[in-house]
């Protein structure tokens, strides 16, 4: 059958996260999926669409008009934003389409595909060709998302979002997907000649679930190398954004602040490895050094140390005292227990819901070589994280983390790791401000190039000191060495918020969104920035697109009860503390979180009680009542002052 080529609204359509989903529980995944296709299919007849295809968890359809997508897309997610919800993003373009044999092809197919993939669930993207069929349709509403350069594709696309009620709306210029390489934040220091990025390994197995062991192999001969006084080391979170990127070996040094780069690749197959490794001059492309290893499984820890030793041997590094030894001290024992821990590195970086299956890997790891230390650090790591964001309660947690954390000095005192996660307690958990700074101090001195000490001694210095000046130092100091790591610029963020510094705070955390457009604390800090600049709709507009994409996280929902309380909203404070009273059966819910939406309910005696209980179960974010808004009832109520006066600050 011949081709035809006609105009159409094309439309593609995709659930988030449904891979996770299923691995998570499948039979809700399945009912989802159902829900899905049942409802737009059900819209489809309605609004004149044909789906073309059904692909996994996603479709592409076309319709005669722009319009009636438009009708369809907006009907469906409305539907979708219902419970039991179903996380569907979809993108739109209009544009002339070949169709043959079932199928369609042509340039309006590629650039509504790469729409979808900017978007968020919830919402509706439509490109600039579809907002212009719209203009003379006035009961549509659209935001511009801004103007997004797509792989592929000639032009810059200025993207929209229908703006409705029962939709997300993103904010604008935060999405990413398939476009080219976003301009990165500007490096803060010069780049240093004996400098370096490790680029995950590629892994060359036949076995996609062999990808941890390359991943682990990098990440701990970056982990050897971070601890050389003479060599600056980019983060992990920043060398590794580069992961099946094929990005300008110049373009990345620059962004990452290095003259050189160590990639490699690794094929496991039974019990034998081979391991390819290059140390290359972002400037030129020249290689300064390679090397093949045809070893077996049980040398992995030798090749390692000879990556590192001939790493410091072509940068002409000067090794100090102990330096040496540290590249080569062997980790552990037991190669099961070493490949639990690189699994368990795997999990755990990917956070979220991961953290817990990471968790399991170390602690498995630690069954098998209790004085593996490497391994304990991490578990202590874990447990600080489930306590800091309320997974947890802080009393179970924290003295399994410390335990954890003191294991892994007995073994090794010369790691920074658990060091860190000692002073992170000393501050959130113990208020032991003395002993706080004496740990911080101390992993500065083992290695001041570790970013996880510089954005906790942040934490400290803008909520036990209040020192905005010393505490943005700290915060920078974690983005020079991690500058493509959303986290430490919503760090930077919350600095400038304590501070009253709302420009400031809502350019830091527009970067931090722009790096990572799901991390729902960066749009937090957003919204209390807006909402300083006396821009009430838009910070609300934040902080629902922060309860939206964390899964409704208590974090985002006290803020969300401050931020709907003081624009005269109480009834919705209300709905907040009714949720989350309901879900404190069934799950933990900090009592510092229910007394916040207590207060902002104008629950006052409940709020002192939940208060109370806060404090006797020393509840992570009791130690930042001293900066952030929607804690200034603390610092204003003279019913609650003497909570603030119980938490010792220093001066």
């Amino acid at each position: 059958m011949p081709a035809s080529r006609q105009l159409a609204a094309i439309l593609f359509t995709d659930i988030e996260g449904y891979t996770s989903m299923m691995q998570r529980n499948e039979e809700h995944a399945v009912l989802l999926r159902d829900r899905h296709r049942s409802i737009l299919e059900d819209a489809h007849g309605k609004f004149n669409g044909t789906v073309i295809q059904y692909y996994g968890d996603g479709t592409l359809s076309i319709f005669p008009s722009a319009v009636q997508a438009v009708e369809c897309a907006l009907n469906m997610q409305q539907f979708f934003n219902q419970m039991p919800a179903v996380p569907v993003r979809m993108g739109m373009h209009i544009g002339d389409i070949m169709v043959k044999d079932g199928s369609v092809y042509g340039d309006g197919v590629n650039l509504a595909s790469r729409i979808e993939s900017l978007g968020v669930a919830g919402c509706v993207l439509i490109s600039d060709k579809v907002n212009d069929e719209l203009h003379s349709h006035r009961s549509f509403k659209t935001r511009s998302m801004g103007s997004y350069q797509f792989k592929n594709i000639d032009r810059e696309v200025e993207v929209f979002a229908l703006d409705h009620p029962g939709l997300v709306r993103p904010e604008p210029n935060s999405l990413t997907g398939k476009t080219e390489q976003k301009k990165a934040p500007p490096i803060i220091s010069p780049i240093l000649k004996k400098s370096i990025a490790v680029l995950p390994f590629v892994n060359m197995s036949n076995d996609p679930e062999q990808e941890y062991f390359g991943d682990g192999i990098a990440e701990e001969i970056l982990n050897s190398l971070s601890h050389l006084n003479e060599l600056k080391v980019a983060g992990r979170t920043s060398s590794f954004q580069f992961k099946g990127k094929n990005v300008d070996l110049r373009e990345m040094g620059h962004i990452l602040g290095v003259n050189t780069v160590l990639e490699g690749s690794v094929r496991k197959q039974r019990n034998h490895l081979r391991v390819t490794v290059q140390l290359i001059n972002v400037e030129d492309g020249f290689h300064l050094w390679s090397e093949r290893y045809d070893r077996e499984l049980d040398d992995i820890f030798e090749i390692q140390d000879e990556v590192a030793l001939s790493v410091t041997e072509n940068l002409k590094i000067r090794l100090l005292d102990g330096e040496k030894e540290s590249i080569t001290r062997t980790p552990t024992v037991n190669k099961q227990a070493y490949d639990l821990y690189l699994k368990g590195r795997f999990y755990w970086n990917r956070r979220g819901t991961s953290l817990k299956q990471g968790l399991g890997y170390f602690l498995q790891a630690v069954a098998l070589d209790p004085e593996f230390s490497l391994a304990q650090a991490a578990i202590a790591d874990t447990y600080a994280l489930f306590a800091f964001y309320s997974i947890l309660p802080s009393h179970e947690v924290i003295p399994k983390a410390r335990q954890a954390a003191e294991n892994a000095i007995s073994v090794n005192a010369a790691k920074v790791e658990p060091y860190a996660v000692l002073a992170y307690m000393a501050t959130f958990y113990y208020w032991d401000w003395s002993e706080a700074k004496l740990q911080f101090e101390k992993a500065l001195e083992i290695n001041p190039d570790y970013p996880a000490t510089h954005y906790w001694y942040c934490n400290y210095w803008c909520w036990v000191e209040r020192d905005y000046m010393r505490a943005a130092e700290e915060a920078k100091k974690a983005i020079e060495l991690e500058p493509l790591n959303s986290h430490v610029f919503n760090i930077l963020a919350s600095v400038y918020v304590c501070a009253r510094a709302y420009e400031e705070a809502y350019n830091a955390s527009l970067t931090a969104i722009e790096l990572d457009a799901n991390s729902f604390l960066s749009h937090c800090a957003l919204s209390m920035a807006l909402n300083g600049q006396g821009k009430s709709t838009e910070a609300l507009d934040a902080i629902r697109f922060a309860v939206k994409i964390s899964g409704r996280h208590q974090y985002a929902l006290l803020m969300f009860s401050w931020l709907l309380a003081i624009n005269d909203d109480i009834p919705g404070a209300k709905s907040i503390l009714d949720e989350l009273l309901t879900r404190s059966g069934t799950e933990y819910i900090s009592n510092l979180s229910l007394s916040v939406a207590a207060y902002y309910s104008n629950n006052h005696p409940q709020a002192l009680v939940f208060m109370e209980k806060a404090f006797e179960e020393r509840a992570s974010l009791l130690a930042t009542i001293s900066g952030y808004p929607f804690l200034s009832f603390i610092r204003t109520d003279v019913r609650f002052q003497p909570f603030l006066k119980r938490m010792n600050y220093p001066g």
